[in-house]
């Protein structure tokens, strides 16, 4: 007998946790359980629906959980699971890629971390959020959703105000365009390629639930690799305030060993490879990796401040705790300006931060 379970969808935009439900159903990992989904349109409303009982889970997009876990454990929730992420990079709609684009082309992108990316990738471009765009020319027609604000950018890139724009695939799916686009992609095609790794909780989905609630049940819906992903997040940059958040990207994901192992090969990394070796040449270990990369970039994209780390899955949780450390430490050092130094060459004048967190 099948297990049914109502569920509750919380979406947004460029996170659907409805299309992720609906993936789950589609896949044979569905067969012992069914969802009867019905849709709820704040948090509030699906925290209120879960303590009465009318609904059993709650899938959410990650993004909108962060900052406020307390109303959950106030309410007697927990997120229960999560599933893997599969659309985290975000789209660049435009003819011309990044490097083709004419100097001082105009970008519209409301992610900061993004823009700064593309600062990055190609000086002399005009990298603006649609907002900033909005009231340098005193346009006062700009909407507010983000879809409708995706055809308010695709109008102007066709009039020819703008030269491009970025937003997610959901969003870009949603307002059935058909222009060319290029995906701002984690991995770079080329081995000196620019990369562009996902705004934080790109793409994940949390399940959430009562207190209690049986795992034997959870197992099913819920992924490892999309919980590792939450936990990560969580741990890593729960804590974070919203502008921090806005500031840095990062990548969580599961790798495995021959994955790795044909990336280096590809790229020639010869430490990579002979990490996973003894010295007979033989494979160590085929346990499954956490790759997590996180970023800083400066305002003008001049300056980055990168932290990498590749862990087996059992020592993740002991991982983290030496990579958040390592990452204080690295902003603590790269945010402070170094004073006024007198060495035997002579007098060394006092220098500025090597990077402005405040910005």
């Amino acid at each position: 007998m099948k297990d049914r379970l109502t569920v509750a969808s919380l979406d947004h935009p460029h996170c659907l946790s409805s299309r992720h439900l609906e993936d789950y159903l589609a896949s044979d990992d569905a067969g012992e359980v069914e969802l009867e989904i019905t849709s709820v349109s704040t948090l509030e409303e699906a925290i209120k629906e879960l303590k009465e009982g009318k609904i059993e889970l709650l899938a959410m997009p990650a993004r909108l959980l962060h900052g406020r876990q307390n109303e959950l454990l106030e309410a007697g929730c927990q997120v229960l699971g999560a599933r893997t992420p599969r659309r985290p990079a975000r789209f660049f709609v435009s003819e011309n890629r990044i490097w083709y684009q004419p100097k001082g082309a105009i970008i519209l992108c409301d992610d900061k971390i993004i823009r700064r990316q593309l600062k990055r990738s190609r000086r002399g471009l005009r990298v603006l959020s649609s907002e900033a765009f909005a009231s340098i020319y005193e346009i006062d027609d700009r909407p507010d959703a983000e879809d409708e604000i995706a055809r308010w950018m695709e109008k102007l890139r066709r009039n020819g105000d703008i030269d491009g724009f970025v937003t997610s695939r959901e969003v870009f799916n949603s307002i059935h365009c058909s222009s060319r686009r290029t995906v701002l992609g984690i991995d770079p095609e080329e081995r000196e390629g620019d990369r562009y790794l996902p705004v934080p909780y790109a793409d994940l989905m949390v399940l959430v639930g009562r207190t209690g609630f049986p795992h034997r049940l959870i197992q099913q819906i819920s992924e490892v690799e999309g919980e590792t992903a939450w936990w990560v997040h969580d741990n890593l940059i729960g804590g974070f305030s919203d502008a921090e958040i806005d500031r840095v990207a990062i990548l969580v994901r599961h790798r495995q060993v021959g994955a790795i192992m044909r990336q280096a090969e590809e790229s020639f990394d010869l430490t990579m490879e002979t990490v996973f070796h003894d010295p007979d040449g033989e494979t160590e270990t085929t346990e499954v990796h956490v790759e997590i990369r996180m970023e800083l970039i400066s305002d003008d994209g001049m300056h980055t401040l990168s932290i990498e780390r590749l862990v087996p899955l059992s020592m993740m949780e002991s991982s983290i705790i030496s990579l958040s450390k390592d990452w204080e430490r690295m902003l603590n050092t790269a945010g402070s300006p170094i004073p006024e130094e007198r060495t035997r060459e002579g007098l060394l004048p006092a220098k500025d931060a090597w990077i402005d967190l405040e910005k």
